[in-house]
């Protein structure tokens, strides 16, 4: 056997929680393995790879297995300043956000716990200000917010109109009740929207602002909860 070894090519394309390395592959046909610690998107089942042509190692999520594909596979996604998904996760936010928004306003003159109001008014806080910054990563990108034929209602912790139309007849501890399960029903759908995004999103501010929702939604879901514990 040759003692000369492949030219070692790393990569590290960093996307929220997307980071491969990029190898080649020995003469004798076993890719080196990646550092520790790199973090990474769900590994996807490997692919045959040529041993004359650089491989990539995707480090799997912790007790996951880690995969090798074809360094071109990955070579688009890295350069792709989006993909459909990401366009698809800002129309589908905006108006889930907008949802939040409506329920959170209802508080101001409904809501029996001076801390359910405050979180409210924290909710419009936060949430008015990011749907404007939605609106405008579309805008600069020439696309529209419009989903054609798309049912809002049926977004993971969308209320329906019947239940939006009970928490405005609410008053007092009842409103209190009704909004904080309405509410935490609504996060945990952003929350999971917003993880489903960082496993397949390229944007990097996308998944910043994903990571954000998932952090700061899963926070309030907890106060609301020890608001009636």
């Amino acid at each position: 056997m040759t003692n000369r070894r492949a030219r070692t090519l790393a990569v590290v394309i960093s996307a929220s929680v997307l980071a491969v390395v990029v190898v080649a592959v020995a003469r004798s046909g076993g890719p080196t393995t990646a550092p520790a610690g790199q973090v990474a998107a769900p590994a996807t089942t490997s692919a045959p790879v040529d041993p004359s042509r650089p491989a990539v190692i995707v480090p799997g999520r912790p007790g996951e297995t880690a995969a090798v594909r074809p360094a071109e596979e990955l070579r688009d996604a890295a350069t792709s300043r989006h993909n459909s998904m990401d366009v698809w996760f800002v129309r589908m936010m905006i108006p889930h956000h907008a949802q939040a928004l409506e329920m959170a306003e209802l508080a101001g003159d409904r809501a029996g716990d001076p801390a359910l109001r405050a979180l409210a008014e924290r909710i419009r806080a936060s949430q008015g200000p990011e749907i404007g910054m939605m609106r405008g990563w579309l805008q600069a990108r020439g696309l529209s917010t419009d989903v054609a034929d798309h049912d809002h209602g049926s977004m993971r912790g969308m209320q329906t109109p019947e239940a939006i139309r009970q928490l405005a007849a609410a008053r007092g501890a009842e409103f209190d009740r009704l909004f904080v399960r309405m509410m935490t029903e609504h996060h945990q759908g952003a929350v999971q929207m917003a993880t489903d995004l960082l496993k397949v999103g390229s944007d990097l501010t996308l998944s910043e602002f994903a990571n954000s929702v998932a952090t700061e939604q899963t926070v309030e879901i907890d106060r609301m909860r020890e608001l009636l514990a």
